[in-house]
């Protein structure tokens, strides 16, 4: 969208950020969201990670996250540990990867391609720091309708072969991520049963050092 600006975080934008999480992501526990307190943080750990999408001055998404050095023989962990009870401080400014902790969009302007904007600016952020990619998290709201059809991992098997859709992971996908497993006890989420899918963009233009 021509008209979205993007910005980085800063503490102007804290308290409607914190409303703006209750409002994208009404299935997560109360304890998973992020308040006022913590997006002030993350001004002072890394607030070039973090992209605002704004619209007329109204926030109408939100891509944050942070570097890390991410370990895929041991991949297995949740929500919370990674982003240290959301205060973000497990940034590494070294590190390989970009963790990505949330991608969110206003519910009344989804489908307008906010999402693949905060998408292409990590990619750019990734990029301009020579990182090897970005790693998450996979939320997987598309799960609740098939509950009772299959299990979670049946489900997202099809989702990759595109036998059906899910509104994020397919639409990660088709802005270049693998699903590379499954994540259980990710984030306390009735939507996806507490999963999540273990998602990776590698940046083709990563240069090793020596």
């Amino acid at each position: 969208m021509s008209d979205v600006t993007l910005v980085n975080v800063a503490p102007q934008y804290a308290d409607e950020l914190a409303k703006f999480q209750r409002i994208c992501f009404p299935t997560l526990a109360d304890f998973e969201l992020m308040n006022a307190e913590h997006f002030l943080k993350h001004c002072e750990v890394f607030p070039e990670g973090e992209f605002v999408a704004l619209l007329d001055g109204k926030v109408v998404g939100l891509g944050s996250g942070f570097f890390v050095d991410f370990d895929f023989e041991h991949a297995d962990h949740t929500f919370q540990e990674m982003i240290v009870g959301g205060y973000y401080t497990n940034h590494k400014p070294d590190g390989a990867w970009y963790y990505g902790a949330d991608i969110s969009v206003h519910p009344e302007f989804r489908g307008r391609g906010i999402g693949r904007l905060l998408y292409n600016a990590r990619k750019e952020l990734v990029k301009r720091y020579n990182r090897k990619g970005i790693v998450a998290g996979g939320v997987i709201p598309g799960y609740p309708r098939y509950r009772d059809q299959m299990d979670i991992h049946t489900y997202v098997d099809k989702v990759k072969i595109g036998e059906l859709n899910d509104p994020t992971l397919s639409m990660q996908m088709a802005n270049g991520f693998e699903i590379r497993g499954m994540l259980e006890n990710y984030i306390d989420d009735t939507a996806s049963d507490n999963w999540a899918a273990l998602i990776v963009w590698e940046n083709p233009d990563y240069v090793a050092d020596g």
